[in-house]
């Protein structure tokens, strides 16, 4: 790696020498490969003159001959030089240009005697010089870490992962066409809170000197969006950064996108209906289809989706009934005669048991996409009871190969005494320890104070979505620089 850092460095000071800048300021550009490709045969009879603009990924010399592969953003194409045409060109380019450096090259379409479609090159000049190589199997980058760490070298490396960056960015516009078409309205809430409120999560703490207050990175955009709902916002949607200080693992990142949404005076059955549409037309857009195959297993969204309960699917799944283990020695003492391992020691109250159980048993066997019903009021503690059954509440996740992509509330909680009851019982559940019970949020009160209409809301986590989409097993795959334990620690 030093000499190649070495002999790159000679090149850059040669060209300078030379009087070629090898940074210039902009391009002249007439057309990207893709265009160059789509219109090869008509430009080639024309005899168009077009300028290319890209990285070289290989150079190869034959004689008085010079190929070399540019890749700009949209494909890849052959580029040629001839030594009798222009001496001094091929010969610097041939002296002074490495695989990772950019150029810009000015020519005409010919093809190849092997039927490659390629640019004679009449003039070129860099537009910046790499002083660092690609890694040394440039097309097949396989190291987890170099990759994560070093995303710019795996977009460059592997063809597939730009793809599925590409997927994600059409996956988000379909998402937002979808919704401004169906009379949604697309708002900013603040990513800094006073208070860490809207999800039972674990927040980050930061500091503002000037106000001298500490401040909470948003957990979610829950209750300022419902606060728009009392001024009169009836259909709204963010899609933004959430944040939450907790683990790492293939389906978690401390950081993570978001797709938050509340209707006023929604239907329930409207409701789901309307997200089935809302990920039918996602997927639609992004793979042509409404089915996707993730390891050798079709997956299909085709609407509507298999309903079940979270009472049915844990007592499916391990024979125990939660609707008779109301208190969280009940439910470790059944679950330990059903000999499950499961550990409740960390778990501060029942709807932090009953998550646990549900992961550890019931969750992981929600392999198609699956409707979960009315999850205990303990779990969701900012969610309006079910108008049958008090234990329950007004809620519904999309639950795919065991992870939650859609969080649904067809019901919100918009009564302001019941709301505060609520926070009161998550105070207490934080004076026992639990990090993620949500703390009083008197804003909140006061505005649910002035009348929020009847509404159901929404939460999707985009980069949960876009693993399903692609296929990708970790959700570090579908973020461009994910969260990693820093190289050389401070």
């Amino acid at each position: 790696m030093a000499d190649e850092i070495v002999a790159r460095l000679e090149k850059l000071n040669a060209l300078r020498a030379e009087g070629v800048d090898p940074y210039p300021p902009g391009a002249a550009r007439s057309a990207t490969v893709e265009e160059t490709l789509a219109h090869f045969a008509a430009w080639l009879d024309e005899a168009r003159g077009i300028t290319l603009a890209g990285r070289i990924m290989t150079i190869r010399v034959h004689g008085g001959l010079l190929f070399a592969d540019l890749r700009d953003g949209t494909g890849r194409m052959q580029i040629a030089l001839k030594e009798d045409a222009d001496g001094a060109g091929f010969a610097r380019m041939r002296d002074r240009i490495d695989p990772a450096d950019i150029v810009e090259a000015t020519g005409t379409l010919f093809t190849t005697k092997r039927g490659e479609q390629t640019l004679l090159v009449r003039s070129w000049r860099p537009l910046a010089k790499a002083l660092l190589p690609l890694p040394e199997k440039w097309h097949g980058l396989t190291d987890v870490e170099t990759r994560f760490r070093e995303r710019e070298l795996d977009l460059i490396a592997n063809t597939e992962v730009r793809e599925r960056f590409v997927l994600r960015s059409r996956a988000l516009h379909a998402m937002r066409a979808f919704l401004q078409g169906r009379g949604f309205m697309e708002v900013e809430t603040p990513m800094l809170h006073p208070i860490a409120g809207g999800a039972s999560a674990r927040p980050f703490v930061t500091r503002h000197n000037a106000l001298g207050v500490e401040l909470y990175l948003r957990v979610a955009p829950e209750l300022y969006l419902k606060r728009l709902l009392v001024g009169g916002f009836e259909k709204i949607f963010e899609i933004g950064r959430c944040f939450r200080n907790e683990g790492i693992d293939y389906s978690h990142n401390p950081e993570f996108t978001m797709l938050e949404l509340y209707w006023a005076y929604a239907r329930k059955e409207e409701f789901l209906s309307f997200l089935e549409e809302l990920l039918g037309r996602v997927l639609q857009e992004t793979t042509g289809g409404t089915s996707v195959t993730y390891e050798g297993e079709t997956l299909d969204f085709a609407a509507p989706w298999p309903r079940t309960t979270f009472r049915e699917i844990v007592l499916e799944a391990c024979g125990l009934d939660i609707d008779a283990l109301r208190t969280p020695q009940a439910l470790a003492k059944a679950a330990k005669g059903k000999k499950l391992d499961i550990d409740f020691s960390d778990c501060v109250g029942l709807g932090a048991c009953y998550d646990e159980l549900y992961k550890r048993v019931a969750r992981p066997q929600l392999i198609r996409p699956t409707w979960v019903l009315d999850y205990p009021i303990e779990m969701k503690p900012l969610t309006r009871v079910h108008p049958e059954d008090p234990t329950k509440s007004a809620s519904a996740q999309l639950v795919v190969r065991g992870a939650e992509v859609i969080n649904a509330f067809y019901h919100e909680l918009n009564d302001p005494e019941d709301q505060r009851r609520r926070f009161e019982e998550q105070q207490a559940l934080r004076e026992q320890g639990s990090a993620e019970a949500q703390p009083m949020d008197e804003a909140f009160l006061r505005a649910l104070g002035h009348g929020m209409p009847p509404a159901a809301g929404v939460g999707v986590g985009v980069d949960r979505l876009i693993m399903l989409l692609t296929g990708a097993h970790n959700i570090k795959e579908t973020i461009l620089f994910p969260t990693l334990r820093p190289e050389h620690p401070v």
